[in-house]
């Protein structure tokens, strides 16, 4: 019963966030589709067989499915839950029913359809950061040196108590939380500070040292550090336009330290094994929810940014993918033959399905349990 009752206590948050989320983003893609004029057949929140559902007035089906882990909206003339045209039946539509049809739109109706999900991630990502700057407030730690560790990186490289951190390779530097995250994506790399101290600007390079700390699934996570430490966190509430403009810049702020990680990634400066699935999720989003639904509800802010810029990315079956064909598409000024988009396709699944199992092997590995049984029979 108690380990019921622990598995719940990771399963439901991660369901409920999740579930949100995939909301969020599908309504964007029906909100758009409905303005267009194009009927929708199925709003489905998870996949696999249905659960319950329910139609509404315009009959679409709107239904909770058995898999969550994701969900689709299905327009009228789509062959599958990844929009591909069924070509057959969209050659016998009537005009009354091509009016309607998805694919038989003009070309921006449909690039604004497809990317309506993405950009209603960011929009509810912004929505929740405004909220909570303005009613609880953001973490806003003045990037000034309260201390510097002994043998640090920061003591390496000339850092003293006192010194306020303006820019980091020439981004400015808000507060402390963002110089953390800025060097935590980049160890052993060099970077160039510019510092007021006395009041004078000057410029040093300091370069993170690469630490292993704690990633909450009892293992452990390797990131940058300097070695300096805050006299404590700050948490400033914003008035309502002061607090968007922060949300944006903290939106901003996910989407470009997870180029960043990825590109760092490409450029083998660091492994892929920091990526985390299904699993990864579903156990960060029950530790969260043990300290309380703020910290939950910011997490889904970052998870709702995060699924947005992966669904931009140009793979096919991914809404980026339809955007590459559609940008294809108005260059050549007709689409792309259905054998390379359906070979587009399955290419694009398999890049999605590998992504999928290689994050989940992270999972397991991360997993103390699942440590101890691999050095069984090791």
């Amino acid at each position: 019963m108690d380990f019921i009752v622990s598995l719940a206590g990771y399963v439901i948050p991660f369901v409920v966030v999740l579930t949100i989320i995939v909301f969020v983003h599908e309504l964007g893609h029906y909100w758009v589709a409905r303005r267009c004029g194009v009927r929708v057949e199925v709003f489905s929140i998870g996949f696999g067989p249905e659960l319950f559902g329910w139609n509404d007035k315009h009959d679409t089906r709107w239904k909770i499915s058995a898999i969550p882990l994701g969900g689709y909206v299905k327009f009228f003339g789509d062959a599958d839950a990844a929009s591909s045209a069924d070509s057959s039946a969209v050659a016998a539509m009537s005009p009354a029913e091509r009016k309607v049809s998805f694919h038989h739109q003009r070309l921006r109706n449909r690039m604004a359809i497809v990317a309506a999900g993405p950009v209603a991630n960011f929009i509810f990502a912004i929505f929740i950061y405004a909220a909570l700057f303005s009613l609880i407030g953001q973490p806003f730690t003045p990037p000034v040196v309260g201390d510097v560790v002994s043998g640090s990186a920061a003591e390496a490289s000339g850092l003293r108590p006192g010194d306020r951190i303006l820019s980091a390779d020439g981004t400015r530097i808000q507060r402390f939380e963002e110089l953390r995250s800025y060097v935590a994506l980049r160890a052993e790399t060099p970077i160039a500070l510019t510092v007021l101290r006395d009041n004078s600007e000057i410029a040093l390079t300091v370069v993170p040292s690469r630490v292993d700390v704690a990633d909450g699934m009892g293992g452990t996570q390797r990131v940058g550090q300097i070695g300096i430490r805050t006299t404590g966190i700050d948490f400033v509430r914003h008035d309502p336009a002061t607090a968007v403009v922060q949300a944006v810049r903290e939106t901003w702020l996910v989407v470009a330290n997870t180029f960043t990680y990825l590109g760092r990634i490409i450029e083998g400066r660091e492994s892929g094994d920091q990526l985390s699935g299904p699993l990864g999720i579903a156990k960060m989003s029950g530790d969260v929810a043990k300290n309380g639904w703020l910290g939950l509800v910011s997490l889904m802010a970052t998870l709702s940014v995060a699924i947005g810029l992966i669904n931009l990315f140009p793979v096919p079956m991914l809404d980026g993918g339809h955007l590459l064909f559609y940008g294809i598409e108005a260059v050549r000024g007709r689409p792309l033959g259905e054998r390379a988009q359906e070979y587009g396709f399955r290419i694009g699944f398999a890049l999605v399905m590998s992504l999928f199992l290689f994050a989940t092997w992270n999972d397991l590995n991360r997993l103390p349990i699942f440590n101890f049984l691999a050095g069984l029979f090791s």
